[in-house]
Formats: C-alpha cells, structure tokens, sequence
C-alpha cells in the first residue's frame, strides 16, 4: 500500500511541475497518470450504468454495440496478422419509427480515452433527436474488446511516443511530426472506416462482412442506421479525437460539421522547415466549433505573444465558419464526463477550480446547438469568446 500511495505522490508531483507545456499538443496533459493510475484503479473507469447528466431532450435514449472489422488493413500493433478492428457504440432515441430522420454524430475518444468518455454528451444530442456513434481506437483507448471478447489496453510504445511529445511541439519538429502523422493516420483511417461502413449499411439495409454483431444486436442496429438521415453527418472528438474529427472533416465531402473538444488540431501540421513545423494555409472548409480550457488558453496568448504559430488558431481564422470557445477555470479532463464519475481521480488527472457538472453543460448545450444550427438547419448559431 505504501508503494501505491508513493507512486501516485510522485505521478502527481511530475505532472504539477510540467506545466511549462505552452502551445503543445492536449493530448497528453495527465497521460503519464492516467496510465498507472488507471491499471490500479480499473473499475472507476468502466463507466456500467452510468448515464451522465440529465438531458434537455424528450427522446429516451437506448443502447447498441457492435466491432467494425477494416479487412483492408491489419492492426499495426498486433503480431499475427489480425484485421483492424474499431468498436462502434450507438446511443438513439429508443421511440423513433423508421424514417431516416436524424443526424449521425460519430465521436472519437482522446489519447488513453474510451468510448464512454462523454456519455453526457451523447445521451444530450440523442434525447435531442441524434444517433451518435461513439468509437474505440484499440491500443489508444485505455481499454477495449475485440471480437475474441479479448481485453485489448493502451499500448506501451504508443504510451512512451505520447510522454515525448510533451513541450513545445517545435522542439525536435522532426520526430514530432513523424508521430503526429503515425497517430493520425491510425485514428483517421479508424474513423473514415466506420463512416463508410455505417454509410453503407444505412444505404443497403444489410451487413456485410466488416460487422461483428451480438446476435441480439442485428436487428436492433440495423434499425438504428436506419433512422439516419447520411446527408447529415457531424463529427466529434476529444483532445486526439478532436484532432481526429477536424482532419476528416477537412478530407471528406460528406461531412457538414466538427467539433474539437480541447484537442491540438494535429492534422493541420504539414511539415518541417527551417526547424518547425509548418501549418496548412487553405481554408477550412465545414463549420467547426473549438472548445479551449482555461490553462492552455492561457498558455497559448504568451505561446502567441513569442512568435509562436498554434494550428487552431490558423484554422479558426481562416475558416468560413469557425467558433472558439473557452471554458473559464478548467483543465483537459473537464471535456470529459471523468470528473462526474470520480471527483477525486478528475482532480488528479487534470480537472480545474469549475465544477465539472456546469462545463459539461455549457459543453454539451453549444454541442447541441452548434449541431442543431448546422445539421438541422435551425437559427443561428453565436459563441462568447469565454463562458
């Protein structure tokens, strides 16, 4: 027990003294501590029963899981040749007849994340007339499943890539960039798999051989998708996951709006030259809403007032619609439901003076009406620069 309280004094300790980050990537904030803290504490992340917090819409929410199967690729952190497999997990309104009415949301979770990382918030927009498709990103999310019911954790290599990453991302540009382009081209090449996959399931109304369902899940996901209006589709991450959705939502043409949950946009990273890293100029191109927490906005203004370049500040000025807001007195982990679940471990691994509740219901209700505005087409849609 001794050892224990040691490890998590000194895990605390290093985190609390790293606060010289600036602009780095939010991606790894509270890793380190997560991943140990996590591995003795395993329970208080598996989120059964919880159903986050209580919701605006009149839709009751139902449940749906399935394991998408991508055999065009196999798992790069696997050694015997297995397919890359992405969990997909539906929250819906449980009350809705056949028709294609509602807008897909499909949500990424962060650097050592899970599915249920923002359950309020899926819970949020499905009450109010969405299906959200939340995804697992095996051996980033801190644990999964596969289809052999196998427990698949956080891979150490990732971990370890993840912890060098810290600082300014412009020290050691080289490597950096070559680990911002390894993580995204794993988590977008995740995403735009499962958008095609539901596309096309909603399309023909069958499955094909990319789905793993429970045998009492078929027909149930089945006509999950098909109440999914696939003209109408947004995208949603936190902190990688952000990064994730902002890159899709600048690749494909099938997508009408982004949401980055505190994330460093890593995608708009092209290069290197003369030493730092070089960002994407063209505009960008769907709506997008950018939520910053409190540390890192501050960090950014004297990161910017240097001469820095910060990507999601080019992106949002450069982009025909695009919102940034920031959430006062709050760190990374407050754009998750963590915080709800466990007060204490939210604290440790990155919650600020805000009680999380009322973030994630500023959070949540400019979700909602960011995507009400751009998917559903009601009213307009305005932002204050802080809540």
């Amino acid at each position: 027990m001794l050892g224990i309280i040691a490890l998590l004094k000194w895990l605390f300790g290093r985190r609390k003294e790293n606060i010289e980050k600036k602009a780095g990537p939010a991606v790894s904030n509270c890793v380190f501590s997560i991943l140990f803290i996590g591995l003795l504490l395993i329970p208080a992340f598996v989120f059964t029963g919880y159903k986050g917090l209580p919701v605006s819409g009149s839709h009751p929410v139902a449940e749906a899981s399935a394991i998408l199967i991508d055999r065009s690729r196999t798992d790069p952190f696997e050694q015997d040749g297995s397919f890359r497999e992405v969990p997909v997990h539906f929250y819906y309104p449980a009350d809705a007849a056949d028709g294609g009415q509602f807008p897909l949301v499909v949500f990424s979770h962060g650097a050592f994340g899970y599915y249920q990382s923002n359950t309020s918030t899926y819970m949020e927009l499905a009450s109010n007339g969405y299906v959200v498709a939340a995804l697992d990103h095996p051996h980033h999310a801190f644990f999964t499943e596969d289809t052999a019911r196998k427990t698949v954790i956080v891979d150490t290599g990732f971990f370890q890539t993840a912890m060098a990453s810290n600082g300014d991302p412009n020290d050691n540009a080289e490597a950096n960039f070559s680990r911002f382009r390894e993580w995204m081209d794993l988590r977008t090449a995740d995403m735009n798999f499962a958008v095609d996959t539901l596309e096309a399931a909603g399309i023909s109304g069958s499955f094909d051989s990319s789905w793993f369902l429970p045998a009492d899940n078929a027909d149930t996901i089945l006509s999950v998708l098909k109440l999914v209006d696939l003209t109408k589709i947004g995208l949603m991450g936190h902190s990688m996951g952000g990064a994730t959705a902002v890159q899709l939502g600048r690749e494909r043409d099938d997508i009408s709006a982004v949401i980055d949950l505190d994330g460093t946009m890593l995608g708009e990273y092209t290069g290197v030259e003369n030493g730092k890293l070089t960002i994407r100029e063209e505009a960008y191109p769907v709506p997008v809403l950018e939520f910053n927490n409190w540390e890192t906005y501050n960090d950014r203004k004297e990161y910017l007032a240097q001469g820095g370049r910060y990507p999601n500040d080019e992106l949002i000025r450069g982009a025909a619609e695009g919102y940034a807001v920031t959430v006062r007195d709050t760190q990374h982990m407050d754009f998750t439901d963590l915080p709800l679940l466990s007060p204490l471990l939210g604290k440790m691994l990155g919650s600020g003076e805000r009680g999380c509740e009322e973030t994630m219901t500023i959070v949540n209700g400019l979700a909602l009406d960011f995507f009400n505005h751009t998917l559903k087409g009601e009213g307009a849609f305005s932002v204050q620069e802080i809540y």
